[in-house]
């Protein structure tokens, strides 16, 4: 059995907050989607994507700053949205619930809004994490 090492380096460190993270956020989207619906809990869902593609962008990046991060959760984001002004994600979503989940399937344009605002949230909590660990 792999035992981890007595001291983690800084990057393992901030990699194993991120997937914490991660773990916290797809919690907080299925609690969300299980107790709201309509319009709040749609958007509350697209902010929450976002969030989750920080916390993916942390974990591939560690030493990112927390802006740099954020802009490319909202790239990431947005690319996946626009795609769906094409064909592609649509029919992977009638094959896959994952794909549904990951790609969705028509195009909003207030979904760039939620995205935006995951982004700042994200930006937002991640910066403060930073200053905290700071002192």
């Amino acid at each position: 059995m792999p035992v981890l090492p007595a001291r983690l380096s800084p990057a393992t460190r901030v990699r194993l907050a991120a997937v914490a993270a991660a773990v916290v956020t797809v919690a907080a989207g299925l609690a969300v989607r299980a107790v709201t619906g309509g319009w709040f809990g749609k958007y509350a869902g697209d902010a929450l994507y976002t969030v989750l593609v920080h916390t993916l962008v942390v974990v591939v990046a560690p030493r990112l700053p927390a802006g740099r991060a954020a802009s490319w959760a909202l790239a990431v984001s947005w690319a996946v949205e626009f795609a769906q002004l094409t064909p592609v994600p649509a029919a992977l979503s009638e094959a896959s619930v994952l794909a549904r989940l990951v790609l969705g399937s028509t195009f909003g344009a207030a979904d760039l809004v939620a995205y935006a605002v995951g982004a700042a949230l994200s930006w937002a909590g991640h910066a403060l994490v930073l200053r905290l660990r700071r002192g």
